[in-house]
């Protein structure tokens, strides 16, 4: 997307400011947040196999300058891990431009009713959560890499979220490899699907489901965890084969635009030229390439010079954006 979009903009007139808000030192400072919650192991195999997980996660973090915090690592004292994830969302900022990203990693189950991740000691619910997420207007994205993670979506799935589960159903019971290979995507550039030298959320849940796909196959076995993506707050979510390369090509109901447009700006690791971007004018270029999505979605509500005249608007606007960085960063040398 950014690499069309950059191209379209390259075709632009580069003139005035978008704002007449300044990059400062403080907000190149502002950077994602991942608190990586690792569940009750139950054996040994799988202990192993989680925390290498979860150190994954935490190289990823360090290569992507991203504060990481861990839950489930460390030996249990005093408060429970229950506890402990209430009260680290409860401390964090609740408005800001650079993302949070919450993590689970280990066993989810499902009564036919309420979804829960299994801590250890008391279990968090799918509910328990999105009451604590509530408060939080900055961009999230919450990963369950647990069985019977789906009924996680539905109920997390909004505005500025992306939600992703392992599982397409609460009922798909069986251990889930989906979050080992989602964890060796995420900062791979090998999953750089659209080649703009950065690897999204998007593309690392696009190339994780794909292994997930392969590992069944070679194994013969039959697939059980099928994992789903929302981005755009419909709460219904998106499989990886409902994509063509990073494009959603399945309609979204009542109007919504499609899933993967919003997961496709979260990143870990920034390419060089995007590290250069402060995160409020981030927040405004990704903003206005949603609505140059949206647009290009319904392009067939419009009479061709009203598609043209929207989309020189918004391009116009992002464009000014990449001056005001650039100008940025030349004082800035």
């Amino acid at each position: 997307m950014k690499i069309i979009i950059t191209l379209l903009v390259g075709m632009l007139v580069l003139s005035g400011t978008v704002s007449s808000s300044q990059i400062t030192e403080p907000e190149k400072q502002q950077n994602p947040v991942v608190i990586v919650v690792v569940g009750a192991a139950g054996t040994p195999e799988y202990a192993a196999q989680f925390t290498e997980w979860a150190a994954l996660w935490e190289k990823a973090c360090s290569k992507g300058h991203a504060r990481f915090i861990s839950i489930g690592l460390d030996e249990t004292k005093g408060s429970s891990d229950h506890i402990r994830l209430q009260e680290i969302l409860k401390n964090e900022t609740k408005q800001n431009p650079a993302a949070l990203w919450l993590v689970f990693i280990g066993h989810g189950t499902f009564d036919g009713r309420t979804a829960k991740f299994n801590l250890r000691g008391p279990d968090v619910s799918a509910d328990e959560l999105a009451e604590w997420l509530k408060p939080f207007l900055r961009p999230v994205a919450v990963i369950n890499a647990a069985s019977s993670s789906a009924p996680f979506l539905s109920r997390l799935s909004g505005q500025e979220r992306v939600v992703i589960t392992a599982t397409k159903s609460g009922f798909e019971q069986n251990y889930a490899r989906f979050g080992r290979y989602l964890a060796d995507s995420i900062a791979d550039p090998k999953a750089d699907l659209d080649k703009d030298g950065q690897t999204s959320l998007l593309e690392a849940f696009l190339t994780a489901s794909n292994r997930v796909d392969e590992f069944y196959s070679a194994a013969g076995r039959l697939i059980t965890e099928h994992a789903l993506l929302d981005d755009n707050g419909d709460g219904l979510g998106t499989r990886a084969d409902w994509f063509r390369g990073i494009r959603p090509i399945q309609k979204a109901m009542d109007g919504a635009s499609l899933d993967g447009y919003r997961a496709h700006q979260f990143y870990l690791v920034y390419s060089e030229d995007e590290m250069k971007m402060a995160p409020s004018l981030r927040a405004q270029r990704d903003n206005l390439e949603l609505k140059v999505m949206k647009l290009r979605d319904s392009r067939e509500t419009f009479s061709e010079d009203e598609y043209f005249s929207k989309l020189e608007a918004l391009l116009s606007n992002i464009a000014q954006i990449y001056e005001q960085t650039e100008k940025a960063d030349n004082l800035s040398q």
